[in-house]
């Protein structure tokens, strides 16, 4: 299927940086949010990072004004009408997701394929609340979608050979590296790395580490670019809890289940470098491991 313009709903953390790959592919974009200051945040985002890469002479300024031109942003499904992909990157609870898609399902044309970026939920879950569950995939980018490789192209038992195969070749238009992934709760990344960062949390908890021994040890001892609590702090420790949270409702597996210092982090609104705090204390010039003391 041939892609021309392409819909992303949600502007947040992925909403804005899918937004902007899709238009540096050279598509059009539109791109909603469910109210103006959102909407403008987001696109502010995506001009603060196409400055960025203009300064640092990876972009013209005429290719960064040209991809702001490819994206219009929008408070209106109706904008969808017309798009020939449809990706959802809006909060990770499933029934706002199947209220959106019951409202957007009859909007969007028929023939396009609708997607989910979902890094947990049941694809199938969605694509069953639609009219065109044959026509539905996940589309898993991973944070930020503008420096990760990564997407997982997630196929369901409705998913018809030709929506998977359509992508595919938009991730790969993209200029990502594509990996097929069955409907599992988690997919590939996520099956392997939540509970890696969790059993990382146990391990702080039964005094084998501190946290920045732990960080140090893996990144040495592994070769991991950084440590499980640093990748915490950047993924966003609520964001954590709740994919570890589905997990465990789907798999009831003890490496699942997110420890009680996790739990009570989030509690505290201690959700890591978007909050200031987590793991680490983001207030000084650099980063400091701090004793959660819980």
């Amino acid at each position: 299927m041939d892609i021309s313009k392409v819909g992303v709903l949600g502007a947040g953390l992925m909403g804005h940086g899918i937004a902007q790959v899709a238009a540096q592919a050279g598509y059009d974009v539109v791109l909603r949010e469910v109210d103006q200051e959102h909407l403008d945040k987001g696109l502010g985002r995506i001009q603060k990072q196409l400055s960025r890469a203009v300064e640092k002479e990876k972009m013209t300024q005429d290719d960064a004004d040209a991809v702001l031109g490819r994206i219009h942003g929008t408070l209106d499904y109706a904008d969808y009408a017309d798009c020939d992909l449809v990706i959802e990157a809006i909060t990770e609870d499933l029934g706002k997701k199947l209220e959106m898609w019951k409202e957007l399902d009859g909007i969007v044309k028929d023939g396009a394929v609708l997607a989910t970026n979902t890094s947990s939920l049941s694809v199938i879950d969605q694509a069953a609340s639609t009219k065109r569950p044959d026509r539905f995939v996940g589309l898993h980018f991973f944070n930020p979608p503008q420096v990760m490789d990564l997407l997982e192209v997630v196929q369901t038992v409705t998913t018809d050979d030709e929506s998977l195969k359509t992508g595919f070749e938009f991730g790969e238009k993209l200029g990502k590296l594509t990996v097929h992934a069955k409907d599992k709760t988690g997919f590939i990344v996520n099956r392997l790395l939540v509970p890696y960062l969790l059993d990382a949390i146990r391990a702080y908890e039964e005094g084998t580490g501190t946290i920045d021994q732990i960080d140090a040890a893996m990144k040495a001892g592994a070769n991991h670019p950084m440590g499980p609590f640093t990748l915490l702090d950047f993924v966003g420790l609520d964001t954590t809890k709740s994919i570890a949270d589905i997990m465990f409702d789907e798999y009831r597996e003890r490496r699942f289940a997110a420890p009680p210092t996790l739990r009570k982090m989030v509690s505290a609104g201690f959700y890591g470098r978007k909050s200031g705090r987590g793991f680490y204390d983001y207030s000084g010039e650099q980063p400091q491991a701090v004793d959660p003391g819980l």
